[in-house]
């Protein structure tokens, strides 16, 4: 067990309850729009692509090329296996959780007869499990080091923090506008938005309580991060993004999205 794990848990708590405030901010949305326009949609998608691909690289892959080389293990390793670890995993839930798209009529993942509304709930709580798992170990690796290293991954963990949060706001509203467009109550729809980003801080603070005994596997832990992350956003949020006539705005919201995280990054790293 980490010497600093209240500290640890403290942040990752605070930082994972920032992103799912946001998330419940961007819920709210849903008390005074009818529906979502596509063009911010787009956008928005865009722009959780390019947060996500920033994070996966600065935030994550980095990190665990250096601590790898730091415990004696070629860092490619690691970042390697970790990355296709954590592909496979979002791909065998993305096979088995039943799930659906706000632009899809077909469920995804095994039969069931969940109603469409839980199906889209479940969508975006999938999606939001590494997003709290990236926080987390970040947090946690900052508590278990000391000096310049411990202060560099506390920044990385902040930023990330920051940019996730920034990418929930638009994600809340993706989830509560189409609930209430299927008819469900306002109230409801919030509520159920708000509820799919609390796997954040549940999976943030479980990587915090379990990393005395993960330490030696941070870098995979940290590349299996980034490998479900990217996998959400190439089989997902970019194809999303691109769906209709708008797709250039798609692809500016990646950029900006892109630069953002990068700023944060390695401004407060």
């Amino acid at each position: 067990m980490i010497e600093n794990l209240p500290q640890a848990l403290l942040w990752a708590a605070f930082g994972c309850g920032f992103t799912w405030l946001m998330t419940t901010a961007g819920s709210a949305v849903v008390f005074f729009f009818k529906s979502e326009r596509k063009l911010m949609h787009h956008i928005f998608l865009g722009f959780a692509a390019g947060v996500m691909v920033a994070a996966s690289v600065w935030s994550l892959l980095n990190p665990a090329i250096e601590q790898a080389e730091g415990q004696g293990v070629p860092g490619w390793l690691p970042a390697a296996g970790g990355f296709l670890l954590g592909v496979a995993f979002l791909m065998a839930l993305d096979t088995l959780l039943p799930h659906l798209h706000a632009d899809s009529d077909e469920p995804e993942g095994v039969p069931t007869d969940w109603k469409r509304t839980t199906l889209l709930v479940s969508a975006v709580t999938l999606h939001n499990i590494p997003e709290g798992m990236s926080v987390g170990l970040l947090f946690a690796m900052s508590a278990q080091s000391a000096g310049a290293a411990g202060e560099a991954y506390l920044g990385m963990a902040v930023a990330l923090a920051a940019g996730i949060g920034l990418q929930n706001f638009p994600e809340g509203a993706a989830i509560s506008l189409p609930l209430a467009r299927e008819g469900m109550s306002r109230g409801r729809a919030f509520a159920a938005g708000s509820l799919s980003g609390l796997v954040e801080p549940v999976f943030g603070v479980l990587v915090v309580l379990a990393s005395g005994w993960i330490a030696p596997f941070m870098p995979w832990l940290l590349s299996f991060a980034a490998g479900a992350m990217i996998y959400v956003v190439v089989e997902e949020l970019i194809p999303e993004a691109h769906l209709g006539e708008h797709s250039n705005v798609g692809t500016l919201g990646f950029i900006f999205g892109f630069v953002v995280m990068m700023v944060l990054d390695v401004a407060l790293g």
